[in-house]
């Protein structure tokens, strides 16, 4: 079964059309033609790169639907955390489920854990000097629950949902 036109005899896109050769008479200048190039019709080579840029890579896609150990893997780099802080996502993402998913979870997870733990040691230092700084980090781990609530949620669903940088410092990709 063939696919849009035939193809149309004479010389290829590669080809230069053959040249007409005019009689003249010596010390006559040949009259300069210009012709339009031709309209290609099919597949076309892409115009060559630029030396100093090289293109970028297409961002990660997932490799399908994650099954359910993938899921609860993911959902655990979210939830651990309300046990055991930032081990758990550090755990799901050194540990041996190499998923591009996992992973992905696992790395916002321990951002997030991450930026919880600074916040808290800033917080309590400078809190010593002002008393009234105390309550930052509480506000901030008040938002970072709400969203390992949202994330995890996401992540069982088998759906990566990306929280903002101010809770996931983007220190791990």
């Amino acid at each position: 079964m063939a696919y849009g036109p035939p193809p149309q005899p004479g010389p290829g896109p590669w080809q230069q059309p053959p040249q007409q050769q005019q009689w003249q008479q010596p010390h006559q200048q040949a009259p300069q033609q210009w012709q339009q190039p031709p309209q290609q019709q099919g597949w076309q080579q892409p115009p060559p790169q630029q030396q100093g840029r090289q293109p970028q890579p297409p961002p990660p896609v997932d490799q399908g639907p994650a099954d359910a150990h993938e899921l609860n893997w993911a959902l655990m780099a979210y939830i651990g955390q309300f046990v055991i802080g930032a081990l758990a996502p550090a755990i799901v993402y050194f540990g041996r489920i190499r998923s591009p998913f996992v992973r992905r979870h696992a790395a916002q997870g321990l951002n997030m854990g991450v930026a919880g733990a600074v916040v808290w040691i800033v917080g309590l230092l400078l809190s010593q000097l002002i008393g009234i700084l105390v309550w930052i980090p509480v506000l901030f781990t008040v938002a970072l629950f709400v969203f390992l609530v949202y994330a995890g949620r996401a992540a069982n669903k088998g759906e990566f949902r990306r929280v903002p940088a101010v809770l996931a410092w983007p220190l791990l990709k």
